[in-house]
């Protein structure tokens, strides 16, 4: 009786990763696949240039905005109970995004599908950690989550250009639709709820606000400074009103009893290394992505479903590593040496593609770059996960969650928002010096590129220094025992 009560506990939890992990992809695949959409979108809805870019924005401000909040929410009111909210939220708001016949019907849902996208992403990786309490378990989960996390975005390039030729853009926003659903009715089924602190001792809304409006402030610094410049009294001024509002609010939480970011989290070396290096690594890694896909497109000629094509090598590659082999390379060698060797292999590929000339053909050139970046990212997320999980009590789990996803947005938003910028301008510069359109383009990605491989490495020399040696950060760390309780790890 006790070994089937066993079994039927494994069977829920693995079925319950698989819908989690169903939601994360929803939420991945939409950050790109509305990019592929983007001209036809902008045709039908007379979109001008510079309005067009906030399709993208509106849901990039608040998902960014509302990571951290909805992941301590998770752990005062329960995490199930905010990531089914915040799919269902997703899922309206994709109707609404679907039905849309003009342009502020269009980014207003859009900012509402950032919402509700930041609400279920953000306890995500919380659930998987207290689902999952065994060493070996708990790396098999997380390399499936990584494996979802990072190929996501190559999958929507390629569904993006496929339903925006063979039907039309409203699709990509449909298609969320029945995914949403069925995460929805099977997630009520299957995933366990946790039982949260509480609000007995009441919510820190001070705080709350505080977080959630300097967060919001700054994201919408960082993806309008292409429009108004870095140095722009725009960008400057909202800016400093972000760092003000931080620093007011981390004020604000040393003084009150029941923080919504209890200090003692900063103090958590796993976490605020890692979170670092992901920033560093993630910065490097996905604007090369999005520049890389531009460069294939205005360079290259490459259509949308050709560009989606290119990059599964690299999809392909995160998918065969996310099966167990980073898991047992972790087992066998430490975290931090495997990610070591995926920071330093990323580098190399990012350097390549830096030497990716305007006739450069995709094999072998193309396709080695975008294997050893993908080598890189299969083997440094997984190892990146679970050192900045390894010592987290279980109590803050949700907002250890929404720290992790906050690292990932923010680096992401601003590493495209500077080395977007830093290609233009270099691209302009070229062209004024007499360099042709393709020679042009090409000059500004390659700096570019050059620039992310420089992130990486900074994230590698980051990694050696601050984080936790193996002996204290392994693989996959057991929970704690007890609520609050930290357990020594052990490799």
């Amino acid at each position: 009786m006790e070994q089937l009560e066993n079994t039927a506990a494994s069977r829920r939890r693995w079925i319950a990763l698989g819908i989690v992990c169903l939601g994360q992809l929803m939420m991945v695949l939409d950050a790109t696949i509305v990019n592929v959409a983007l001209p036809a979108i902008q045709k039908d809805l007379a979109f001008s240039q510079a309005s067009l870019t906030w399709v993208v924005n509106a849901y990039l401000i608040a998902f960014g905005s509302f990571l951290l909040l909805a992941g301590r929410l998770g752990d005062l009111i329960g995490r199930k109970r905010v990531f089914l909210g915040g799919l269902a939220l997703f899922t309206v708001a994709s109707v609404a995004c679907g039905l849309a016949t003009d342009q502020a019907v269009l980014i207003t849902a859009r900012f509402v599908q950032g919402m509700g996208g930041a609400v279920a992403t953000s306890v995500i990786l919380a659930i998987i950690v207290t689902e999952f309490a065994e060493a070996r378990e708990r790396a098999k989960a997380i390399s499936f989550y990584t494996f979802v996390a990072v190929a996501g975005g190559s999958i929507g390039l390629l569904a993006g250009g496929v339903l925006t030729q063979a039907i039309s853009w409203h699709w990509i926003f449909f298609i969320n639709v029945p995914v949403g659903i069925a995460a929805l009715l099977l997630g009520s089924a299957f995933i366990k709820e946790n039982e949260g602190i509480g609000l007995r001792q009441g919510v820190d809304w001070l705080g709350s606000v505080l977080v959630t409006a300097a967060t919001m402030i700054g994201v919408y610094a960082i993806v309008t400074s292409t429009d108004f410049g870095w140095l722009s009294s725009h960008t400057l001024g909202f800016g400093a009103v972000a760092i003000a509002l931080l620093a007011i609010f981390f004020a604000w939480e040393a003084r009150i009893e029941n923080p919504i970011l209890p200090l003692r989290v900063l103090r958590l070396r796993g976490l605020m290394g890692s979170s670092a290096v992901r920033a560093f690594l993630v910065t490097g890694m996905f604007t090369s992505f999005f520049l890389g896909a531009l460069y294939l497109e205005h360079v290259l000629g490459y259509g949308a479903v050709d560009t989606g094509l290119a990059f599964l090598p690299m999809t392909l590659i995160v998918g065969a590593l996310s099966l167990g082999i980073t898991a047992r390379l972790v087992a066998r060698f430490g975290a931090k040496a495997v990610l070591l060797v995926g920071l330093s292999l990323t580098t190399v590929g990012l350097l390549l593609l830096a030497r990716a000339g305007v006739g450069a053909s995709y094999f072998p050139d193309l396709v080695f770059a975008f294997t050893l970046t993908g080598l890189g990212a299969g083997m440094a997320f997984l190892p990146l996960l679970t050192i900045a999980m390894a010592d987290v009590p279980p109590r803050d789990a949700g907002l250890a969650s929404g720290i992790v996803n906050v690292s990932v947005q923010i680096s992401a938003a601003l590493g495209l928002a500077v080395l977007g910028t830093v290609a233009t301008d270099h691209t302009r510069s070229l062209t004024a010096q007499g360099h042709s359109v393709a020679g042009a383009l090409t000059g500004g990605y390659h700096l570019a590129f050059l620039i992310a491989a420089a992130c990486v490495a900074v994230g590698a020399l980051i990694a050696m220094v601050v984080l936790p040696s193996p002996s204290r950060a392994p693989a996959a760390a057991p929970a704690p025992a007890a609520e609050g309780e930290v357990r020594p790890s052990s490799t």
